[in-house]
């Protein structure tokens, strides 16, 4: 069990050593947990998380289905968001992770309703994300104009 303990502070199991696989599975994750804030993951939401799965990781259909896919048992299995943010934390530039907040507020918005537990969360992962109120607000406009239009 020490073995286990020193291993886990010694760096070999660092979220800096990720591979970019554990990174889009982070980032999918954190979507879907926004999806499901709500109570509900319909498919409005559902095609959000796949377009933007796609278009942010360059993944064809078929791979951005099976992150889906492993995003969703992932979120179901855990109950904290930590590990997750402290991996894109580590792992994205502060512009990839404005990004990631942009995707979460297009998620959020995706079924036409921004319920308080959604902004509520985007809020909170701003913050584990080190990602300021002002940049968060901005890129909540950037996703209201975008949705305006259409």
């Amino acid at each position: 069990m020490l073995k286990r303990i020193k291993k886990m502070f010694d760096g070999a199991t660092s979220p800096a050593h990720l591979k970019g696989n554990d990174l889009e599975q982070a980032a999918a994750a954190l979507l879907v947990e926004a999806a499901i804030m709500d109570g509900t993951f319909d498919d409005d939401e559902r095609t959000v998380v796949l377009n933007l799965l796609e278009e942010r990781f360059n993944l064809g259909g078929i791979e951005a289905d099976q992150l889906l896919s492993d995003a969703e048992e992932a979120i179901a299995k855990s109950n904290e968001l930590y590990t997750l943010t402290r991996t894109i934390k580590d792992n994205f530039d502060h512009d990839q992770r404005i990004e990631l907040i942009e995707m979460l507020w297009e998620v959020a918005y995706a079924d036409g309703v921004l319920h308080d537990y959604e902004a509520n969360l985007i809020r909170r992962l701003a913050g584990l994300l080190y990602v300021s109120d002002r940049d968060s607000g901005e890129a909540r406009k950037r996703i209201l104009a975008k949705i305006d239009a259409k």
